[in-house]
């Protein structure tokens, strides 16, 4: 018998992000959540919005963007600044997210908010921030479900490819291809949301691995 299709069921902006506080306010402790979403998706303003409402809740939170860990571009740029591949794969520092975000809230109780300022390629010089024992750090970005990171809870904004054109800066649309490959492979999040269009989001229900 064929695996039944995920339905969805839509959704006002304000409940996306009061059901994504829950998803990650749902543990106790320190906890590191996914939002993982092509640029256009606006990921970043998602977990603005969740922080806000978890520390309105009484939850301590922070949110983390992976454009703020990209790699130096003698290593990202190494061939060109429009190479799918490189996007995909070298362009975000995926070991220093684990090292100075994920592994370092566990395991020494801290965080670093930013690693390397792409526009002036150079270190932001950030310190280590104290976690609280009740952390919640949201990192939000392109391809993070499937890359080895290890994530307490996951969100997926998914696009259509038409959704990506449309909404995509002219100088970016080269990162599509590589954000659409990055959908097709990459594993089922706790919550996947339909965000062709931001102000009518849509939510997966259901379980995708039934």
């Amino acid at each position: 018998m064929a695996p039944a299709m995920p339905s969805y069921r839509a959704i006002s902006p304000d409940g996306l992000v009061e059901l994504c506080a829950d998803l990650a306010a749902g543990g106790p402790g320190r906890r590191v959540v996914a939002i993982d979403g092509a640029d256009a998706a606006a990921p970043v303003a998602l977990a603005a919005a969740v922080v806000e409402r978890l520390v309105t809740a009484g939850r301590s939170a922070a949110a983390v963007a992976m454009a703020d860990f990209v790699r130096p571009a003698s290593l990202r740029l190494e061939y060109g600044h429009t190479d799918t591949e490189s996007y995909q794969t070298i362009w975000f520092d995926h070991d220093a997210i684990r090292r100075e975000v994920a592994d370092a809230l566990h395991t020494r109780g801290e965080w670093l908010p930013r690693l390397w300022d792409a526009a002036r390629d150079r270190s932001f010089r950030d310190r280590p921030r104290k976690a609280a024992p009740d952390q919640v750090l949201v990192v939000a970005g392109p391809m993070l479900l499937g890359s080895a990171l290890r994530f307490d809870a996951t969100i997926a904004l998914v696009m259509s490819e038409a959704a990506l054109r449309r909404r995509t800066p002219p100088d970016d649309t080269w990162t599509i291809e590589a954000i659409l490959d990055h959908a097709r492979q990459a594993p089922a999040a706790d919550i996947e949301v339909r965000y062709d269009h931001p102000d009518r989001p849509a939510v997966r229900t259901g379980d995708p691995a039934k």
